[in-house]
Order: structure tokens, then C-alpha cells, then sequence
């Protein structure tokens, strides 16, 4: 019972005992101790402050749910705790991939079958395509993200500052500095 009470003085490995009965207050300590290194693992793995934090939850969930896993003869908690949040990185890099994948080989579908007859605005439609697609490559990288973003990914403003864990207020000044130089890019396309 005094462990229990001094639950913060305890080893990994004795906690992670309380752990496997399911006290939730020494799960409470795991997280403390180990949740900032896991953080920090799946952002570097990730590069995205939303997504890291939803694999540091899903990790934290699975360690919970299969905490009767744990053996200390195979390595230290720690050591258990960033191996399951590396697998979850990489299984959300390979969903993000195969949703990349999806996205981009629906993009331009409609180039690769042509109609058996092109009319007049179809024609038009395309070029204009290709206009604003040569104009969107004039841009800085960060400029064509956030307007792709916005208008091809339907994404607020807000959304946007989330994903790219960028202030709004910079979001919102290369949205408009990107569209006054495709404004300009595109008024000098010949007609």
C-alpha cells in the first residue's frame, strides 16, 4: 500500500507492475514521465504538431490497453513506450501516403481520358488550368501551399495555421501575397 502512496518515488519498471493491475493513477505517472519523449518522437517523425499529438494519444491508448505485454527482461518502459509510438508514426505516415497517393492520381484525371470530342469550353477550361497551374509553380513553396490548401483542399484559415503549425496571421500574408502574384502572373498570360 505505500507504493501506492508514493507512487512518484517508484522505478519504471515497479510502476509499470501497478500499471498491469490497472491502477490508473500510476498510468497517470507513465504518461508524465514518458509522454513529452514521445511527443517529441512522433513530431519529428511527423513534422506535424496536430498529427503528433493524435499518435502520442493512439500510443498512449494501446499502452494502456495492452499494458500485460510489457516485459521487463526485453528492455527498458521507455524503450516500450517509443517503440509503440514509432509504429503508430509509421503506420500514420503510411496512411497520410496512401491518402497522397489517392488524392494526387485523382487530380488531373480528367487530362489523361480525353473526351472523344473537345468542345469549345473544354478547351478553354484546360488552358486556364494549365495557366493557373504554371502560375501556382511561380510561387514560393510556402505561398502555393497555403493557397493550395485553401482552394483545393477547401481548408479555413485556421485549419491551415493548425496543419502547417504556422501563426494565422502568417497563413493570411502569404495567402494574399501569393494571390497578388497570381493576379499579376496571370494577367500577363496572352489571351
Amino acid at each position: 500500500m505505500s507504493q501506492r502512496n508514493d507512487i512518484h518515488r517508484l522505478a519504471d519498471e515497479e510502476m509499470m507492475h501497478l500499471v498491469q493491475e490497472g491502477d490508473a493513477r500510476a498510468f497517470e505517472v507513465l504518461y508524465e514521465r514518458h509522454g513529452g519523449a514521445a511527443f517529441s518522437l512522433a513530431y519529428r517523425m511527423l513534422g506535424n504538431r496536430v498529427n503528433a499529438e493524435d499518435v502520442s494519444q493512439e500510443a498512449f491508448l494501446s499502452i494502456w490497453r495492452s499494458r500485460l505485454r510489457y516485459q521487463a527482461d526485453r528492455g527498458s518502459v521507455r524503450t516500450w513506450v517509443l517503440g509503440i509510438v514509432h509504429h503508430r508514426a509509421i503506420d500514420a505516415l503510411r496512411r497520410n501516403l496512401v491518402h497522397d497517393r489517392r488524392r494526387g492520381s485523382a487530380e488531373g484525371i480528367e487530362e489523361r481520358f480525353e473526351a472523344r470530342e473537345l468542345t469549345d469550353v473544354e478547351v478553354v477550361r484546360r488552358e486556364d488550368a494549365r495557366s493557373v497551374r504554371a502560375a501556382l509553380q511561380t510561387l514560393p513553396a510556402e505561398q502555393s501551399r497555403v493557397i493550395e490548401l485553401a482552394y483545393f483542399g477547401g481548408y479555413s484559415h485556421s485549419k491551415i495555421a493548425d496543419m502547417l503549425d504556422t501563426p494565422i496571421g502568417t497563413v493570411k500574408g502569404r495567402m494574399r501575397l501569393g494571390l497578388d502574384k497570381l493576379r499579376h502572373e496571370l494577367a500577363e498570360v496572352p489571351v
